[in-house]
């Protein structure tokens, strides 16, 4: 027999089990176990991941919402105008949209406080990375992604889009300041 030409029994699976095979597959079981239950456990006490709450949405809705925050808080505009920057109060939900090519209001958080932070999509699915932080939610229309946010560093960072959104995904940047 070599290894080009089918087996001379074809119902190789009925054949018992190597020694050697079976310690290997247990070993490969008993890993995946330790895995599997070792993602659970960082997930509950390591602090990295996030735990997000999800809620179906429309465009007009989520809208409503976020142009009422951004009626009652802003305090200044940048570029030209056409950004505000909203200064919600501690403690509150806070709104930001995602559309071709850009995030929508900028955010001016205080440093240590607690936010709610209500993200959509309006047109495609798109990425939102806060950097330094290293928080990376995934931005899907028709669903509100909500984030629990506590600044612990007082700066200003970035928001990029970090999935491929069209010809101006590059351009995709935010802002979130903390005081």
């Amino acid at each position: 027999m070599s290894a080009i030409s089918p087996p001379a029994e074809r119902l190789w699976w009925k054949h018992p089990i190597d020694r050697v095979e079976g310690m290997w597959i247990g070993i490969a079981f008993v890993w995946s176990m330790v895995m599997f239950f070792m993602m659970v456990y960082w997930h509950m006490y390591g602090g990295q991941n996030l735990s997000t709450e999800t809620y179906k949405t429309t465009p007009e809705q989520f809208t409503v919402k976020a142009q009422a925050m951004v009626d009652q808080y802003t305090v200044r505009t940048e570029v030209d105008g056409q950004y505000p920057v909203v200064a919600p109060p501690v403690g509150s939900d806070v709104y930001m949209i995602a559309r071709l090519w850009n995030f929508w209001p900028i955010l001016q958080l205080e440093k240590g406080q607690t936010y709610r932070l209500h993200l959509t999509s309006l047109d495609y699915n798109h990425g939102f990375s806060l950097q330094p932080a290293n928080i990376n939610i995934q931005i899907v229309p028709g669903y509100e992604h909500v984030v629990t946010v506590t600044p612990n560093q007082s700066g200003t960072y970035s928001v990029v889009c970090n999935e491929y959104c069209g010809i101006g995904h590059h351009t995709m940047v935010g802002r979130i300041y903390v005081k």
